[in-house]
């Protein structure tokens, strides 16, 4: 019998290419669609669920109580005055800045640069609104009171802190108007304490306040208050190579404002009655010099004068002034004063602020350094201070 041998069948084609295929082209659709939005669900015109925020944490409470509390008290303060055009004509201007209630007598407080030259002041507290006028004001303390016109019962003065023992880091809140906004609230921190400033009105401001807190155009006047809300300064200034905020506002301390704001009042009830000056030890400086560095029982910068003045109390407790020669060295060293009743001075500037709150006759125990440049030692001597001369 005749054998065959067996042949393979024929092979049947493999399904992964086509299932590989598949896949490409799933792919593709699913990308196309996805693009297209296609695949993406339809949008619900339903609103969407709110989730129940629970209680504010504790410093957002506290500042929102603060504001409730302190707004009503705060002022928005528009000026207008007569200015002289380009042309030579008289034009009118107007400005806008901050204040606060001082008392029940509709008397409301704000800088002097705010309401400086305006023919006509209107103020607004709350929901109401008042023509008033210009009682007084001090551009040495840049300060001014203003009394409302009309109906101001109501008016709720803000509770006033104390400046003498604030500390950098301390919280600080500002309200005001800045650019005309009604009432803006701003938080910060005390920069720095007894800062002085040259103001835009060639006024030299000691004692300020520094912070950090945003402070811009139309905050001028209004309340710088604590934790508490109580009123620390009344925000003056800020420094800023552009005009807004940069984080460096400045404000004068309460201490101050509540020793000048009475005499403003009562000086413009009682014409006779001038503003007090401020006393003054009997020493001027008139070199370009300020300050000097010393090295002495933690001291180290404090004022240098060049001039002791006769009949002053400087002079009879025999404080030693500095001589400068025409290269500005020194040809005789002087004291340098280092504190004042304990409160360190770092420059010439400085003294303003630490005799602030003090009054002529009043005796006062300066420190000074002694033996410059290579004998240094403290010495304490016992000043009079003395009214100055008009």
């Amino acid at each position: 019998m005749t054998s065959y041998q067996d042949y393979p069948g024929p092979r049947r084609p493999s399904a992964v290419p086509m299932v590989l295929a598949g896949a490409a082209f799933v792919m593709a659709l699913w990308m196309v669609a996805s693009q297209n939005g296609w695949l993406t669900p339809a949008p619900k015109g339903d609103p969407r669920p709110v989730e129940a925020r629970g209680e504010l944490a504790p410093m957002e409470q506290t500042l929102v109580s603060i504001f409730d509390r302190v707004s009503p008290s705060v002022a928005h303060i528009t000026t207008r005055a007569l200015v002289t055009d380009y042309w030579g004509g008289a034009a009118t201007q107007e400005g806008t800045g901050s204040g606060f209630v001082w008392d029940e007598a509709g008397t409301v407080v704000t800088n002097f640069h705010v309401v400086n030259g305006a023919q006509r002041v209107q103020v607004a507290v709350g929901d109401k609104a008042f023509p008033a006028i210009v009682l007084a004001g001090t551009p040495e303390y840049d300060l001014a009171v203003l009394r409302l016109q009309g109906d101001i019962a109501g008016l709720k003065p803000l509770q006033l802190g104390t400046s003498k023992d604030l500390r950098v880091g301390q919280f600080a809140i500002a309200i005001g108007n800045p650019y005309g906004f009604d009432t803006s609230m701003t938080t910060g921190i005390i920069s720095a304490l007894n800062r002085n400033i040259e103001t835009k009105e060639s006024h030299r401001l000691s004692g300020l306040i520094q912070v950090d807190a945003a402070v811009n155009p139309g905050n001028s006047g209004g309340p710088l208050l604590d934790s508490k809300g109580h009123l620390i300064g009344v925000t003056t200034a800020i420094y800023s190579p552009n005009g807004a905020s940069v984080g460096i506002g400045f404000a004068i301390p309460v201490d101050t404002v509540n020793e000048i704001v009475p005499q403003l009042i009562a000086g413009a009830v009682d014409p006779d009655q001038q503003l007090a000056k401020q006393p003054v030890l009997g020493v001027s400086n008139d070199s370009r010099f300020r300050s000097c560095p010393v090295d002495v029982s933690g001291y180290r910068y404090g004022a240098i004068f060049t001039d002791v003045r006769a009949g002053f109390g400087a002079a009879a407790a025999g404080l030693r002034p500095f001589n400068f020669d025409n290269g500005s060295q020194p040809q005789t060293w002087g004291d340098v004063i280092v504190a004042i009743d304990g409160t360190p001075v770092r420059s010439y500037d400085e003294l303003g602020a630490v005799l602030g709150g003090k009054h002529a006759g009043q005796t006062v125990a300066v420190t000074v350094v002694r033996g410059l440049p290579e004998e240094q030692r403290l010495a304490t001597v016992k000043v009079v201070l003395g009214k100055p001369k008009s």
